[in-house]
């Protein structure tokens, strides 16, 4: 059991506020083994500064061991690196006129320099469908408004980031495209039941999937169809529709645990033991990262009191190992 608890630190992936990463962050990710970091735009200012950001998070891991180092690099406005070659346009602007090989020659450019300078995750493509006008949260981040128009274009992605060397990672499972509210302000409701998911939201994380998508993320909403669960807290959502109708057996990750549309979990520490015992591999922390560090203690004690199954335990860390192992031997291509 002990060399369990040494390794739940491969569970966190975490991100800091500000230009380069703090002492006391890096002496966290360092004693605990945490499993990867997250960067940010204000991290990023530029290509060197990233450069620079990743060399130091590196160097707080033994030798042989691999850190996720993630960033959302979706196009448009959510682009953490900017400038070319990392910066391309939105993905409404590449479905808008059907530029599928376009978007492919710009992204691959894009994959292609965030490897390159050290980056091995992307948490991307969005494979959410826009159905409502009023979703700012998914405003231009969508690659279009129907499942036959965004699907091709997350196989594309899964296609290009395989090639580039990076993970892929597709979102916001179950699909976030018919809610109004933002989950980074409060938790959405959505009133669609299994059999239009079937037929709607589904297909897109299918053919992503299909493709070879190395990981999934959940976000924080609530389907009223399945109950008063949210998503990131709902084992029944992501074992009966994501193992088990969509057979995908990657790391499953959380949305950022610090939003407000998390808040129905509880306190920091119990949406991470909660997220966690709904079937999620890896748990999602942003710029906050004192609060991911209550919550990595407070999951400690929870492993300890028993109240975290072992058995899980032990499966994602399996699946972590597994998707890190396939960067080591340089298999993501």
């Amino acid at each position: 059991m002990q060399d369990t608890l040494k390794q739940i630190g491969q569970l966190f992936l975490i991100g800091f506020d500000g230009s380069r990463p703090p002492s006391d962050f890096l002496d966290f990710i360092a004693e605990e083994h945490i499993g990867g970091v997250i960067l940010f735009e204000e991290n990023c200012t530029t290509h060197q500064q990233v450069s620079d950001n990743i060399e130091r998070i590196r160097s707080q891991f033994k030798q042989g061991a691999t850190p996720f180092i993630a960033v959302d690099q979706e196009g448009g406005r959510i682009c953490r690196l900017r400038e070319a070659p990392a910066e391309f346009r939105a993905a409404s602007d590449y479905a808008r006129n059907r530029e599928l090989e376009h978007f492919a020659e710009d992204y691959y450019r894009a994959a292609a320099f965030m490897e390159s300078v050290g980056i091995n995750l992307n948490l991307a493509p969005v494979a959410d469908i826009h159905l409502h006008s009023a979703n700012e949260c998914l405003k231009d981040r969508c690659f279009g408004d129907s499942a036959e128009e965004v699907a091709p274009f997350v196989e594309k992605a899964v296609d290009v980031a395989r090639k580039s060397g990076l993970l892929s990672c597709l979102k916001h499972f179950p699909g976030l495209g018919a809610a109004v509210a933002d989950p980074h302000r409060e938790t959405p409701v959505v009133d669609y039941d299994e059999l239009v998911w079937r037929q709607r939201e589904m297909i897109p994380f299918a053919a992503g999937i299909e493709r070879g998508a190395d990981m999934v993320m959940t976000t924080h909403l609530r389907m009223e169809a399945f109950g008063n669960e949210i998503v990131t807290g709902s084992r029944k959502i992501i074992d009966s529709l994501l193992r088990q109708m969509l057979d995908f057996d990657g790391p499953v990750i959380t949305d950022d645990l610090t939003m407000a549309g998390a808040a129905a979990l509880g306190n920091i520490g119990e949406r991470a033991v909660a997220a966690f015992n709904a079937g999620h591999d890896i748990l999602l922390f942003g710029r906050d990262y004192e609060a991911a560090m209550r919550a990595y203690d407070f999951f400690y004690d929870a492993v300890n009191r028993g109240d975290v199954d072992r058995r899980q335990l032990q499966a994602s860390l399996s699946r972590v190992s597994g998707i890190k192992f396939k960067l080591d031997r340089s298999t993501v291509r």
